[in-house]
């Protein structure tokens, strides 16, 4: 398949073939599913704790005699059912993360790349032309290739960049949450759906193509 490629005024610049095992394919629906709860279940600090009874300090005395009070027996005042005393069945620092084959892991990145490319929504860039930061034509540069219509809520964009374009990156880098820019060999499966558009250089675009279409085992 081929995308055409633009320039950051949003003018015609060409086109570029693309495999389309990386994104042509029908995407699988339950692996993407499987691994952004994997992602995400991975992001999990997992430190929560409470105390049990055993743990909370104070309580080694009877409250009071088992008999003849006329209340209901009680044998400490750490018991959970008291104020102050532990907690029953609470969590306990545990790890989230879950085991996800590499092979399953590229399928779901294929299949997300090929959702945003079915649905015209991966745009190719020739060159960002940056000579130095600047907030407002990394701005203008969005609204030239419709990723910023005026008048509306801008569409979240996730922008691949190398490391060498510095000026680019914080050209970008201060529109929020909206524009969110990884690496190449960061690219995943849950900053691909997250956002509405993926926007490549033909630079990015050219490794992205080299690092995981070669990759690609596992048959849709």
């Amino acid at each position: 398949m081929k995308f055409d490629v633009i320039t950051t005024a949003g003018a015609p610049a060409g086109s570029v073939d693309v495999p389309d095992d990386l994104f042509g394919i029908e995407p699988n629906m339950a692996v993407m599913h499987q691994v952004v709860n994997a992602q995400l279940a991975h992001r999990r600090a997992g430190t929560h704790s409470t105390k049990t009874r055993a743990e909370v300090a104070g309580g080694g005395a009877k409250p009071w005699r088992q008999k003849g009070t006329g209340r209901a027996r009680q044998g400490s005042i750490r018991a959970p059912h008291w104020r102050g005393g532990g907690v029953a069945h609470g969590p306990k620092p545990r790890d989230y993360s879950q085991r996800t084959p590499k092979k399953m892991v590229r399928l779901a990145l294929r299949s997300a790349l090929s959702d945003r490319a079915a649905n015209d929504r991966v745009k190719v860039i020739d060159d960002w032309g940056f000579d130095a930061p600047s907030t407002k034509r990394g701005i203008t540069v969005l609204e030239a290739i419709g990723l910023r219509p005026a008048g509306e809520r801008p569409p979240r964009v996730l922008v691949v960049l190398t490391r060498g374009e510095d000026a680019v990156w914080k050209s970008f880098r201060n529109l929020g949450v909206r524009v969110q820019i990884v690496l190449p060999e960061e690219l995943n499966t849950y900053d691909v759906l997250v956002n509405d558009h993926v926007v490549f250089s033909t630079a990015t675009l050219t490794d992205v193509v080299e690092r995981y279409a070669a990759k690609a085992e596992v048959a849709s």
